[in-house]
């Protein structure tokens, strides 16, 4: 898997030592560079209301692709680690957050397979709200749902293609409504 392109998307709503959402966000892809990833790619910061709704103050989102060297945990496990370097406390799900790092895709990688895969992309929004994979799931599973995330990725990844759905970026992007594109503004 040495040289992967693998997908991130950032997201914050919060301070850090000083600086707002978009800081964060610039300071966040300085550590990973820290890190030892390289940077391909790089999308602007978008304005995105709270997911779900009333979960917390507004976010600023942006995808970078960087090029990954290792498996999609090791992967994970540095982003967590630049996370927890940036004042991020795993407290609630989908809560407020100095920062969050996803990752959404890792070329054509599917983790752990492809019904498990499957399962995790079906389920109720109800049901996710509570329930939580104990293993990576890649690609992420309701990236398709997901304006904060499409809308951004268009700028990196616009013809990247879902290993499991054969969907581009861009035809993803398309099938979400227009309301749920107009939420997402450039910050």
């Amino acid at each position: 898997m040495a040289g992967s392109v693998a997908l991130v998307a950032l997201g914050s709503n919060q301070t850090f030592d000083g600086l707002g959402p978009s800081g964060v966000l610039d300071a966040a892809v300085e550590a990973i560079k820290a890190a030892g990833f390289v940077i391909r790619a790089r999308s602007r910061n978008y304005g995105t209301p709270a997911f779900p709704a009333g979960s917390g103050p507004d976010f600023v989102n942006a995808v970078i692709a960087i090029e990954a060297a290792s498996d999609a945990a090791a992967v994970l496990a540095q982003l967590h680690v630049v996370e927890a370097q940036m004042g991020r406390e795993r407290r609630q799900r989908w809560g407020a957050r100095t920062l969050d790092l996803d990752l959404i895709a890792m070329g054509a990688v599917v983790l752990p397979d492809a019904q498990t895969h499957q399962y995790w992309r079906e389920l109720p929004l109800e049901v996710q709200k509570t329930a939580a994979p104990t293993e990576l799931i890649l690609p992420h599973p309701r990236l398709a749902e997901r304006a904060f995330v499409l809308v951004p990725l268009m700028d990196v990844a616009p013809d990247w293609v879902h290993p499991v759905t054969g969907r581009t970026v861009r035809q993803m992007h398309d099938a979400l409504s227009e309301a749920a594109r107009a939420e997402v503004v450039l910050a």
